[in-house]
């Protein structure tokens, strides 16, 4: 069993890095600075570089940058060989990136048919997340308003930048942890020894891999490897096309399935003071919103990264609205009911965060608090002198974020602002 080739692109051993940049094809045209909503990005020598303890792997680099330079980390499917017994688990928004599907099983069926054992559906394990949620919600277990935890680009975003906000997390497992953790008890049980059980789940999105390979909200990941979208869909299309026997595999129900686009979730809940955002820049202005105490008289949040919900994820195909333009047509051909606690019978607890996430101070500028003072001084008075235009030209996205890197040394202390020194020459 190869354990070594525990990802495909991956930077170095010391950390898993979401998103892989490849400086040959890097043109240095500062699009996906602008947008990195952590600031993690620089271009210094006409290269973008990232600082991965700022990254949050939402993916925004990876869907704007136009000359292919920066791919998402993931797992090969050569791994399969890494297991005797492999479990797959397909999320809602994998359905929405085939054309003309009328029955999710012969998704399911393919599947077992390219190399897994056992299909356990993200969207069945969703529906208990929401029975979880509303349980918490009527009992008013969590502070309001009661962000979600599902998207863990958003999880990680409040973890860096909305401390404070840390009180108002609904504190349950993602739906692909549960399934995972269902999916192997269930393997078990049927008497397959632990070491030979593999669980693979095919991520829409690099945060989800980040999350997965680091076990954010569980003591230990319950996921083995995490698959990308795109390489199941080129490997899925013909064996589906050519599928003769389709086995009855799906247990979900259309509120799962739901889950893949935005307000699924919030919808999900039966809640009527609820809100969702999808698309990083929506879900920055609702945080800060809930920071300001406006959204005093919401409920639930539910918050996206990706554009539509999860059929937007970069590591997916189809574009996301005509991905949930087909989930929606899906839905309506499938039950209305919902999958409670009770059919799986396990209590709240089990769904709950088994590990709380940790909060990370990556804006810090020293660990001394006297060294940060004076760092956060030197960093107003460079700030003070700079046309504060945010024009890009330091390879910097922004002028303060100029000064913070001055400041702590990142950039040598006698750089000057480009744009400053061309007005002097002219």
């Amino acid at each position: 069993m190869n354990k070594e080739r525990s990802l495909t692109r991956i930077l170095t051993d010391k950390a898993l890095h979401t998103v892989n940049l490849d400086p040959e094809k890097c043109r240095g045209c500062v699009t996906c600075m602008r947008r990195c909503p952590t600031e993690a990005i620089r271009v210094r020598n006409g290269k973008a570089s990232v600082d991965y303890d700022r990254c949050i792997g939402c993916g925004e680099c990876v869907r704007l940058c136009t000359h292919n330079a920066k791919l998402p980390s993931h797992d090969s499917w050569d791994t399969l060989e890494d297991f005797k017994y492999k479990i797959v688990l397909p999320p809602p928004s994998l359905y929405g990136q085939f054309n003309n599907l009328d029955n999710i099983d012969i998704v399911l069926s393919a599947l077992l048919e390219l190399g897994f054992d056992e299909v356990y559906e993200v969207g069945l394990a969703a529906e208990y997340v929401s029975s979880v949620t509303k349980i918490m919600l009527d009992r008013k277990e969590v502070k309001s308003p009661v962000i979600s935890t599902a998207c863990p680009a958003i999880l990680e975003l409040i973890m860096m930048k909305y401390h404070n906000l840390q009180d108002n997390l609904l504190p349950v497992l993602a739906p692909v942890d549960v399934a995972a953790k269902l999916a192997r008890e269930r393997a078990i049980a049927k008497g397959i020894p632990a070491e030979d059980i593999g669980v693979y789940f095919i991520s829409p999105c690099p945060a989800k891999v980040f999350a997965l390979k680091m076990g954010i909200g569980v003591n230990k990941p319950y996921v083995d490897r995490v698959l990308s979208v795109a390489d199941a869909y080129m490997r899925l299309v013909p064996v589906m096309n050519n599928l003769k026997n389709t086995k009855s595999l799906t247990k979900m129900c259309a509120t799962g399935l739901r889950w893949g686009v935005s307000r699924g979730e919030a919808n999900a809940i039966f809640h009527e003071k609820t809100i969702a955002a999808d698309g990083v820049e929506n879900c920055v202005k609702i945080l800060e919103a809930v920071e300001d105490g406006s959204l005093d008289d919401i409920e639930f949040i539910e918050l996206n990264a990706c554009t539509a919900g999860c059929v937007g994820g970069v590591m997916n195909v189809e574009n996301p609205f005509v991905a949930r333009g087909r989930l929606y047509q899906l839905a309506r051909k499938m039950s209305t009911g919902v999958n409670h606690l009770t059919d799986v019978g396990k209590s709240k607890e089990y769904f709950t965060w088994e590990a709380s996430p940790m909060v990370k101070d990556v804006f810090v500028l020293d660990e001394d608090r006297f060294t940060a003072m004076n760092k956060l001084m030197e960093m107003e008075n460079v700030f003070s002198k700079l046309p504060q235009v945010d024009c890009g030209l330091c390879g910097a996205p922004s002028c303060r974020a100029f000064a913070e890197d001055l400041a702590s040394g990142v950039i040598p202390a006698d750089t000057k602002c480009p744009r400053l020194e061309e007005e002097k020459n002219q």
